[in-house]
């Protein structure tokens, strides 16, 4: 019987070590509207390295993004990234694209497979960033994909959360969505505050590696 217990006591241990595991990871700092947003430097799926500093004086929009899953394919099999992607491209916005997944993890590829599907979808985000460690996502609180950040010219986090108010991954829901950060670009671009700077992000969880 004291086996037994002793037995069952190590396998409760256990458990509540993995739940306390995933609480940290849940608690990690989040990058917070209105403050600074993290620094970073990554290196894109063609090899060139990206600062967020190199973008000092542009709004700069952050997607964490996994061809994979169904909420990120609903974006961009409706091209409905892609256009807004391309709409603020236009306008001077510099939009990256990040993937956090870990080795191993869905939504991982090699960068003939990133370069093929960024192609096949037509995406003109300006680069695919490279976050296999997950320090930059941990560094944001990206909990999702999409998961959507905006920041303005002085470096400061505008926007974090959802891209729209329609948390499912039917093409259908997209016409008449809310799109949260077109609003947050058009009343920025515009010297306007920004009406709703957090959302609820909705979406895949983000495929870190583990701690």
């Amino acid at each position: 019987m004291i086996r037994w217990m002793s037995r069952v006591s190590i396998a409760t241990l256990l458990i509540l070590a993995a739940l306390h595991c995933e609480q940290e990871r849940n608690s990690v700092s989040q990058a917070i509207p209105g403050e600074p947003a993290p620094a970073f430097s990554l290196v894109d799926s063609t090899g060139n390295t990206h600062n967020l500093s190199d973008y000092e004086g542009s709004f700069v929009v952050l997607e964490w993004i996994n061809y994979d899953c169904p909420y990120v394919r609903k974006h961009y099999e409706s091209g409905n990234m892609q256009a807004l992607q391309k709409e603020y491209s236009e306008k001077g916005v510099i939009w990256l694209a990040i993937n956090s997944s870990a080795p191993g993890k869905q939504g991982h590829f090699s960068s003939e497979e990133i370069a093929s599907r960024s192609e096949s979808h037509g995406a003109n985000f300006k680069a695919y960033l490279l976050d296999e460690g997950g320090e930059t996502g941990l560094a944001y609180g990206a909990k999702t994909t999409p998961h959507m950040y905006v920041i303005n010219p002085q470096g400061v986090l505008i926007y974090a959360g959802a891209i729209d108010d329609k948390p499912t991954s039917n093409l259908k829901d997209i016409e008449g969505a809310t799109n949260y950060v077109r609003q947050a670009l058009e009343a920025a671009m515009n010297g306007k505050p920004v009406a709703k700077s957090r959302t609820r992000a909705y979406g895949c969880s983000v495929k870190y590696g583990e701690t």
